[in-house]
């Protein structure tokens, strides 16, 4: 009996052992510490995971260290944190790893306009959208406005109508007024502007459109930037003009060094997508017969909508020079816009 009880406990502390060994096979512990690329000084907070795990992984502490443990299988921990880039880092191999994060692609400490100075994005407390030139809406543009449209989230840009150069609607964060205006304040290189068209009669010899956009006297190839202000903030700054939320609006400038020339030409054709098909002359007067309505002339034997509808052709021409030392910089630009609406006489 006592042989067989010792065999026994044998048997089991030589299973507990082999199960241990296993277990512990499974498990490795990697240590190592996180510093920022640019000075050497340690990131706290850091999140250290291994990847493809769902493990809640590590984070670094007061002096960027950190240790944690991964399957034996692994071969990849994943170090990030807010405002720096996402690094995979190879531990085939390895008990311990030093890692340097660089800044991210979204570039916390870009500044950008706010007011009547600059920020760093960072440094922001009020909610700040920035555009700029590379990410602008490309094609027939005649306005800032239509630059952005889309691209800013809470920001609507509708047009008014499908007259060109004719008047939008923008909406930051929807509608802040019963029976006042919507519309935000508009501030070109730390210039409020009114909100009005810039030269009033202007509407019929710019085509007859129903009510001008403020900012057609602005050439879009000449912005460099566009921020929108959407809350609070922008009230804080301008006072009341700000309710509605500010566009401010930065035009390109002259860099030093060799003169730069800038030339972009292009032109394009517009149609009517579906027209309506409507009666002639003729076919209206025998319309009107059936009801026994057959006095009065009710015009020609014409196709209306062919009558009053065209092709419009559009062309658009722009040369800019810049150039400019320690002493100053300048910018010289010239642009040529001619745009024919499908309707006939219309046109900017």
């Amino acid at each position: 009996m006592t042989l067989k009880r010792l065999l026994t406990a044998s048997m089991m502390l030589l299973l507990a052992l082999t199960v241990s060994v296993s277990a512990f096979a499974q498990d490795k512990v990697i240590s190592g510490k996180v510093t920022d690329s640019k000075d050497g000084s340690p990131v706290v907070g850091a999140s250290v995971v291994a990847k493809g795990s769902n493990s809640g992984g590590s984070v670094t502490g007061a002096d960027g260290s950190f240790k944690i443990s991964v399957a034996a299988n692994t071969t990849t921990l994943v170090v990030s944190y807010v405002g720096y880039g996402t690094q995979e880092i190879s531990i085939a191999g390895k008990t311990s790893v030093d890692v340097s994060l660089s800044s991210s692609g979204s570039n916390l400490n870009e500044v950008v306009v706010v007011g009547y100075g600059t920020a760093r994005r960072k440094d922001l407390t009020g909610s700040v959208a920035s555009v700029k030139a590379k990410d602008f809406n490309q094609g027939i543009v005649t306005a800032p406005d239509q630059l952005i449209q889309g691209k800013v989230a809470g920001v609507q840009v509708i047009n008014n109508s499908g007259a060109p150069g004719g008047a939008t609607t923008i909406r930051i964060r929807g509608i802040s007024s019963i029976r006042s205006g919507n519309q935000p304040l508009f501030v070109v290189d730390g210039v409020p502007l009114s909100g009005g068209s810039p030269a009033p009669g202007l509407g019929t010899a710019l085509g007859g459109a129903p009510g001008d956009n403020p900012l057609n006297f602005l050439n879009p190839n000449d912005i460099a930037s566009m921020e929108v202000l959407k809350d609070a903030s922008a009230t804080a700054i301008y006072g009341s003009r700000g309710a509605n939320g500010v566009v401010i609006i930065t035009t390109k400038k002259g860099q030093s060094g060799a003169p730069k020339i800038e030339f972009n030409t292009s032109a394009s054709v517009s149609s009517i997508m579906k027209k309506l098909e409507v009666l002639d002359g003729n076919g209206f007067r025998a319309a009107l017969s059936k009801y026994g309505l057959t006095s009065g002339n009710f015009g020609g034997n014409v196709d209306a909508m062919d009558a009053i509808t065209q092709s419009g052709i559009s062309q658009n021409h722009n040369i800019a020079i810049s150039s400019g030392n320690d002493a100053g910089r300048y910018r010289i630009s010239v642009g040529y816009q001619n745009q024919q609406g499908i309707i006939k006489e219309s046109g900017f």
